[in-house]
């Protein structure tokens, strides 16, 4: 490969990157609207596009257009990226953070968990993937996992604890008598 290709290859790489962090990085405090959300987003996949596969690394690649796909609420077109990504980087809990995400919302939360089981099983100590965990199993109605993934994610880092109250997805359990036992000791 000459340098010039090199080089613009690179350029389409970092462009799409670029995309994704204008629609992702602050789209918690300052969503974007549907209509530009997807503009941008798709601007990223055509930037990936443009990349000749066999010079670059292919699971980065995947992964970013997964993430394009997500952010555009393509969820079941999203899961083949995020899956080929895994097969080149099976080490990027973030790949099964995002993957786990995709089925949450497709109502497969049995696949969800699997996914962050598979990521815990890469790195234990995260606790982000404890506290998804409780979130889903929550969703799954299964309160002695969630309270025990809860507690573990606690136990990694407690800022989690501040995030419960106000957590949606423990509402389905909220109430459970062992789920409130367990949020009196963290409060």
């Amino acid at each position: 490969m000459s340098i010039f290709s090199d080089i613009r290859q690179q350029q389409h790489l970092r462009a799409a990157e670029g995309y994704l962090d204008l629609v992702m990085v602050f789209a918690d405090r300052w969503p974007l609207s549907l209509q530009h959300r997807d503009q941008i987003a798709n601007r990223a996949l055509r930037e990936l596009s443009l990349l000749d596969l066999s010079q670059i690394p292919n699971g980065h690649v995947r992964y970013l257009q997964g993430q394009a796909l997500r952010a555009m609420e393509c969820y079941d077109e999203a899961i083949e990226p995020f899956n080929i990504a895994l097969e080149w980087d099976p080490d990027n809990i973030y790949i099964y953070l995002a993957l786990a995400w995709c089925y949450k919302r497709l109502d497969r939360l049995d696949l969800a968990i699997q996914a962050l089981e598979d990521a815990m099983s890469v790195d234990p100590d995260e606790a982000i993937i404890h506290y998804n965990l409780a979130c889903y199993w929550a969703l799954s109605n299964n309160v002695r996992m969630a309270v025990r993934y809860l507690d573990q994610s606690f136990s990694i880092d407690p800022k989690y604890r501040d995030q419960v109250a106000d957590e949606t997805d423990f509402d389905t359990i909220r109430d459970d008598p062992e789920f409130q036992s367990f949020a009196r000791v963290i409060v």
